[in-house]
């Protein structure tokens, strides 16, 4: 729930985009098993028993140090490379579990739902904080991101976790994504687009 757009697109789930705007509200946080991980284009095998599987763009980042209460200034220091990457979202469960207050886990890290693109090194840009980023499916654009709109930045992101989580080297972190949210089906042909640079390309099974 880090864009404005993305938040009306599912109801409004965090309410009061106002508040947002004046960071009173804290992030929403949720973590992925190693074994939801996909990568090196493999294809993704649709779960159709689990119902609607909805694809969402993130641009991802990659922990490069160990760090616990890192302050918002130092925060820069604890990731090297960028990418894009997919979190795959079981919405109908995801929809059951909210609806009965329990926990996403399922509907989140399920084997494959963590989609990762080709990793480049952040110093390639200049600002982490004002990267385009799209994914196309079947050649057309269906989610299109840019990272200046974030409520969160990277920086602010990290900071917040670490209060509770160690990061480690080589912890991965989607940083939430843009409207545009839909269902993927078998045979969609995904690619995923780091400013002017494919990162990902992958066929859903």
């Amino acid at each position: 729930m880090n864009y404005a757009e993305h938040n009306k697109e599912l109801n409004n789930t965090l309410l009061i985009t106002e508040k947002l705007e004046m960071k009173t509200v804290e992030p929403v946080i949720f973590t992925k098993a190693d074994s939801a991980l996909l990568k090196d284009g493999k294809p993704f095998f649709v779960p159709d028993f689990m119902g609607r599987i909805d694809y969402e763009t993130e641009l991802v980042v990659r922990i490069c140090r160990l760090g616990k209460g890192i302050p918002v200034r130092f925060a820069h220091r604890y990731y090297d490379a960028v990418t894009v990457g997919i979190d795959f979202t079981a919405r109908d469960v995801q929809k059951k579990a909210k609806d009965l207050g329990r926990p996403w886990t399922i509907a989140k890290g399920f084997d494959g739902s963590a989609v990762i693109g080709e990793w480049v090194d952040k110093n390639n840009y200049d600002d982490i904080q004002s990267l385009h980023f799209h994914l196309d499916i079947n050649g057309n654009t269906v989610q299109d991101g840019f990272s200046k709109n974030m409520f969160y930045t990277v920086d602010e992101i990290i900071s917040y976790i670490s209060r509770f989580f160690t990061l480690k080297t080589g912890d991965i972190l989607y940083t939430g994504t843009p409207a545009g949210v839909g269902p993927v089906h078998v045979g969609d042909h995904l690619e995923g687009w780091l400013e002017d640079r494919k990162v990902l390309d992958f066929h859903a099974r």
